[in-house]
Protein backbone atom coordinates (compact mmCIF):
# COMPACT_ATOMS: atom_id res chain seq x y z
CA UNK A 1 0.00 0.00 0.00
CA UNK A 2 1.04 3.68 -0.69
CA UNK A 3 0.41 6.59 1.42
CA UNK A 4 -0.91 9.63 -0.47
CA UNK A 5 -1.11 13.60 0.57
CA UNK A 6 -4.71 15.64 -1.82
CA UNK A 7 -3.92 18.84 -1.97
CA UNK A 8 -6.89 21.26 -2.08
CA UNK A 9 -6.62 24.79 -3.34
CA UNK A 10 -9.19 27.48 -3.03
CA UNK A 11 -9.93 29.58 -6.16
CA UNK A 12 -12.61 31.69 -4.11
CA UNK A 13 -13.90 32.66 -0.61
CA UNK A 14 -15.31 29.35 0.99
CA UNK A 15 -16.51 28.41 4.42
CA UNK A 16 -15.25 25.77 6.41
CA UNK A 17 -18.62 23.52 5.99
CA UNK A 18 -18.76 23.79 2.79
CA UNK A 19 -14.94 22.29 2.04
CA UNK A 20 -15.61 19.66 4.85
CA UNK A 21 -19.24 19.04 2.95
CA UNK A 22 -16.84 18.65 0.06
CA UNK A 23 -14.14 17.19 0.49
CA UNK A 24 -15.63 14.34 2.84
CA UNK A 25 -17.64 13.31 0.11
CA UNK A 26 -15.14 12.83 -2.00
CA UNK A 27 -13.22 11.13 0.42
CA UNK A 28 -16.14 8.64 0.49
CA UNK A 29 -16.70 8.06 -3.01
CA UNK A 30 -13.37 6.90 -3.36
CA UNK A 31 -12.93 4.69 -0.32
CA UNK A 32 -16.39 2.81 -1.86
CA UNK A 33 -14.42 2.39 -5.11
CA UNK A 34 -11.32 0.83 -2.88
CA UNK A 35 -9.28 3.63 -4.33
CA UNK A 36 -8.75 4.79 -0.72
CA UNK A 37 -8.38 2.76 2.09
CA UNK A 38 -9.50 2.72 5.93
CA UNK A 39 -12.84 5.51 7.20
CA UNK A 40 -10.72 8.82 8.98
CA UNK A 41 -9.22 11.14 6.61
CA UNK A 42 -8.33 14.45 8.73
CA UNK A 43 -8.33 17.29 6.98
CA UNK A 44 -5.70 19.86 7.76
CA UNK A 45 -5.91 23.80 6.86
CA UNK A 46 -3.53 25.56 5.33
CA UNK A 47 -3.97 29.19 4.12
CA UNK A 48 -6.33 28.59 1.78
CA UNK A 49 -5.76 25.31 1.15
CA UNK A 50 -6.39 22.27 2.70
CA UNK A 51 -4.62 18.19 2.96
CA UNK A 52 -5.40 15.19 3.06
CA UNK A 53 -3.62 11.85 3.83
CA UNK A 54 -4.84 8.54 2.74
CA UNK A 55 -3.38 5.02 1.94
CA UNK A 56 -4.21 3.55 -1.56
CA UNK A 57 -3.62 -0.19 -2.70
CA UNK A 58 -1.08 1.09 -5.61
CA UNK A 59 0.55 4.35 -6.78
CA UNK A 60 -1.25 4.79 -9.34
CA UNK A 61 -4.94 4.17 -7.32
CA UNK A 62 -6.51 7.99 -7.98
CA UNK A 63 -5.25 7.75 -11.57
CA UNK A 64 -8.44 9.09 -13.17
CA UNK A 65 -9.10 5.75 -15.54
CA UNK A 66 -10.06 4.01 -12.49
CA UNK A 67 -12.88 6.91 -10.55
CA UNK A 68 -16.35 5.21 -10.91
CA UNK A 69 -19.27 7.79 -11.69
CA UNK A 70 -20.13 8.81 -8.02
CA UNK A 71 -16.11 9.92 -7.63
CA UNK A 72 -16.44 11.97 -11.12
CA UNK A 73 -19.54 13.60 -9.46
CA UNK A 74 -18.33 14.40 -6.33
CA UNK A 75 -15.27 15.99 -8.24
CA UNK A 76 -17.14 18.00 -10.38
CA UNK A 77 -19.15 19.28 -7.06
CA UNK A 78 -16.09 20.50 -5.44
CA UNK A 79 -16.53 23.56 -6.95
CA UNK A 80 -20.02 24.52 -5.19
CA UNK A 81 -17.49 24.78 -1.89
CA UNK A 82 -14.45 27.02 -4.38
CA UNK A 83 -11.84 24.30 -4.57
CA UNK A 84 -10.14 22.96 -7.62
CA UNK A 85 -9.39 19.33 -8.36
CA UNK A 86 -7.05 17.64 -5.57
CA UNK A 87 -3.07 17.74 -6.48
CA UNK A 88 -2.14 14.00 -5.75
CA UNK A 89 1.57 13.45 -4.27
CA UNK A 90 2.75 10.51 -4.08
CA UNK A 91 4.69 9.90 -0.50
CA UNK A 92 5.69 6.72 -0.49
CA UNK A 93 5.02 2.87 0.53
CA UNK A 94 3.73 1.72 3.64
CA UNK A 95 5.93 -0.57 5.87
CA UNK A 96 3.05 -1.92 8.08
CA UNK A 97 0.56 -2.59 5.30
CA UNK A 98 0.42 -5.64 2.19
CA UNK A 99 1.12 -5.23 -1.07
CA UNK A 100 -1.58 -5.23 -3.74
CA UNK A 101 -1.90 -8.70 -5.79
CA UNK A 102 -0.09 -8.49 -9.12
CA UNK A 103 -2.61 -7.67 -11.85
CA UNK A 104 -2.42 -11.17 -13.37
CA UNK A 105 -6.08 -12.71 -13.42
CA UNK A 106 -5.99 -15.09 -10.65
CA UNK A 107 -7.47 -19.44 -11.46
CA UNK A 108 -9.55 -18.40 -8.41
CA UNK A 109 -9.99 -15.23 -5.60
CA UNK A 110 -11.55 -15.24 -2.12
CA UNK A 111 -13.88 -13.21 -0.22
CA UNK A 112 -11.29 -12.71 2.71
CA UNK A 113 -10.83 -10.32 5.73
CA UNK A 114 -10.02 -9.90 9.36
CA UNK A 115 -10.91 -6.87 12.01
CA UNK A 116 -6.82 -5.78 11.61
CA UNK A 117 -7.26 -5.78 7.89
CA UNK A 118 -7.48 -2.53 5.98
CA UNK A 119 -7.10 -3.78 2.66
CA UNK A 120 -9.21 -4.66 -0.38
CA UNK A 121 -11.34 -8.15 1.45
CA UNK A 122 -11.34 -9.74 -2.61
CA UNK A 123 -8.03 -11.76 -2.46
CA UNK A 124 -6.02 -13.84 -4.90
CA UNK A 125 -6.37 -17.41 -4.48
CA UNK A 126 -3.13 -18.14 -5.57
CA UNK A 127 -1.03 -15.66 -3.11
CA UNK A 128 -4.06 -14.31 -0.74
CA UNK A 129 -2.60 -10.55 -1.53
CA UNK A 130 -5.15 -8.14 -1.70
CA UNK A 131 -6.66 -7.17 -4.95
CA UNK A 132 -8.10 -3.89 -5.31
CA UNK A 133 -11.35 -3.56 -6.17
CA UNK A 134 -11.35 -0.76 -9.18
CA UNK A 135 -9.83 -3.38 -11.39
CA UNK A 136 -13.09 -5.11 -11.52
CA UNK A 137 -16.13 -3.25 -13.31
CA UNK A 138 -19.00 -1.81 -10.55
CA UNK A 139 -19.91 -4.69 -7.89
CA UNK A 140 -24.06 -2.77 -7.61
CA UNK A 141 -24.72 1.16 -7.98
CA UNK A 142 -21.91 2.32 -10.10
CA UNK A 143 -19.41 1.39 -7.22
CA UNK A 144 -18.52 -1.17 -4.57
CA UNK A 145 -19.93 0.45 -1.62
CA UNK A 146 -21.49 -2.75 -1.25
CA UNK A 147 -18.44 -4.96 -0.32
CA UNK A 148 -16.68 -2.05 1.96
CA UNK A 149 -20.15 -2.08 3.80
CA UNK A 150 -20.22 -5.87 4.25
CA UNK A 151 -16.16 -5.78 5.32
CA UNK A 152 -16.78 -2.75 8.17
CA UNK A 153 -19.92 -4.81 9.62
CA UNK A 154 -18.02 -8.23 9.66
CA UNK A 155 -15.06 -6.54 10.70
CA UNK A 156 -17.17 -5.23 13.59
CA UNK A 157 -18.49 -8.78 14.60
CA UNK A 158 -14.96 -10.44 14.42
CA UNK A 159 -13.50 -7.36 16.84
CA UNK A 160 -16.30 -7.87 19.39
CA UNK A 161 -15.95 -12.13 19.22
CA UNK A 162 -11.67 -12.21 19.60
CA UNK A 163 -12.14 -9.61 22.59
CA UNK A 164 -14.57 -11.85 24.02
CA UNK A 165 -16.14 -9.33 26.78
CA UNK A 166 -19.51 -9.34 26.74
CA UNK A 167 -22.50 -10.79 25.58
CA UNK A 168 -22.49 -9.49 21.99
CA UNK A 169 -19.70 -12.35 21.61
CA UNK A 170 -21.87 -15.13 20.59
CA UNK A 171 -24.12 -13.06 18.79
CA UNK A 172 -21.37 -11.60 16.66
CA UNK A 173 -19.36 -15.35 16.12
CA UNK A 174 -22.78 -16.51 14.70
CA UNK A 175 -22.93 -14.01 12.11
CA UNK A 176 -19.20 -15.19 10.88
CA UNK A 177 -19.64 -18.51 11.09
CA UNK A 178 -23.27 -19.78 10.52
CA UNK A 179 -24.59 -19.91 6.79
CA UNK A 180 -27.76 -18.42 8.07
CA UNK A 181 -26.76 -15.12 9.42
CA UNK A 182 -27.23 -12.14 7.65
CA UNK A 183 -23.44 -11.04 6.83
CA UNK A 184 -22.92 -14.70 5.54
CA UNK A 185 -26.00 -14.23 3.60
CA UNK A 186 -25.28 -11.02 2.30
CA UNK A 187 -21.59 -11.83 1.83
CA UNK A 188 -22.15 -15.17 -0.24
CA UNK A 189 -24.55 -13.12 -2.44
CA UNK A 190 -21.79 -10.51 -2.82
CA UNK A 191 -19.06 -13.24 -3.58
CA UNK A 192 -21.78 -14.78 -6.65
CA UNK A 193 -21.78 -11.13 -7.66
CA UNK A 194 -18.28 -10.63 -7.98
CA UNK A 195 -17.79 -14.08 -9.86
CA UNK A 196 -20.42 -12.94 -12.40
CA UNK A 197 -18.39 -9.81 -13.18
CA UNK A 198 -15.56 -10.78 -13.50
CA UNK A 199 -16.21 -14.46 -14.60
CA UNK A 200 -13.54 -15.88 -11.93
CA UNK A 201 -14.11 -18.60 -9.35
CA UNK A 202 -15.16 -16.77 -6.22
CA UNK A 203 -14.97 -17.82 -2.84
CA UNK A 204 -16.49 -16.83 0.68
CA UNK A 205 -14.29 -17.24 3.92
CA UNK A 206 -16.66 -18.88 6.94
CA UNK A 207 -14.97 -18.86 10.01
CA UNK A 208 -14.67 -21.60 12.60
CA UNK A 209 -13.95 -21.07 16.22
CA UNK A 210 -14.71 -23.53 19.03
CA UNK A 211 -15.85 -27.83 18.29
CA UNK A 212 -14.61 -31.00 20.82
CA UNK A 213 -11.53 -31.68 19.31
CA UNK A 214 -9.68 -32.01 15.98
CA UNK A 215 -11.11 -35.09 14.60
CA UNK A 216 -14.51 -33.55 14.95
CA UNK A 217 -13.36 -30.20 13.06
CA UNK A 218 -11.68 -32.70 10.51
CA UNK A 219 -14.94 -34.59 9.92
CA UNK A 220 -16.98 -31.61 9.11
CA UNK A 221 -18.86 -31.35 6.26
CA UNK A 222 -19.64 -28.57 4.10
CA UNK A 223 -22.21 -26.72 5.78
CA UNK A 224 -24.33 -25.57 2.92
CA UNK A 225 -24.21 -29.27 0.63
CA UNK A 226 -23.16 -31.44 3.12
CA UNK A 227 -20.40 -33.11 1.04
CA UNK A 228 -16.70 -33.49 1.69
CA UNK A 229 -14.56 -30.68 1.73
CA UNK A 230 -11.42 -31.10 3.41
CA UNK A 231 -8.05 -30.79 1.81
CA UNK A 232 -5.06 -32.50 1.79
CA UNK A 233 -2.90 -29.89 2.58
CA UNK A 234 -4.58 -26.43 3.96
CA UNK A 235 -3.79 -22.70 1.28
CA UNK A 236 -1.94 -20.55 3.02
CA UNK A 237 -2.19 -22.39 6.28
CA UNK A 238 -5.79 -20.57 6.72
CA UNK A 239 -8.08 -22.42 4.74
CA UNK A 240 -8.67 -26.22 5.86
CA UNK A 241 -11.87 -26.86 3.52
CA UNK A 242 -13.07 -26.02 0.29
CA UNK A 243 -15.96 -26.68 -1.79
CA UNK A 244 -15.98 -25.92 -4.97
CA UNK A 245 -19.61 -26.34 -5.29
CA UNK A 246 -20.66 -23.94 -2.88
CA UNK A 247 -18.11 -21.47 -3.04
CA UNK A 248 -17.08 -21.68 0.89
CA UNK A 249 -13.17 -22.04 2.42
CA UNK A 250 -12.95 -22.64 5.87
CA UNK A 251 -10.05 -22.61 8.69
CA UNK A 252 -10.07 -26.04 11.02
CA UNK A 253 -11.17 -24.11 14.71
CA UNK A 254 -8.19 -22.21 15.85
CA UNK A 255 -8.64 -24.10 19.17
CA UNK A 256 -7.53 -27.41 18.01
CA UNK A 257 -4.69 -26.45 16.15
CA UNK A 258 -0.80 -26.54 17.63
Amino acid sequence: MYVVELHFECFDNTTISAVEKGINSLMDALRYNGQVLGREFPIVMGEGEFFVRAVCPEQESLHPKHHSDFVKVCLKRLSDACLLAPKVRLLGRDINSEQAAEEEVPSWQVLYTTYVHTCSPLRSGETLLPIPLYRNPPTLNGDHKSVIKWQTEWQACDEIQMAGGCKAEHAALRELSDIGSDIFRRGWDIRGRIEYITQIPTYYYLYKVGGKDLAEEQARKCPKCGGEWLLDEPLHDIFYFKCNACRIVSNISWDHLK
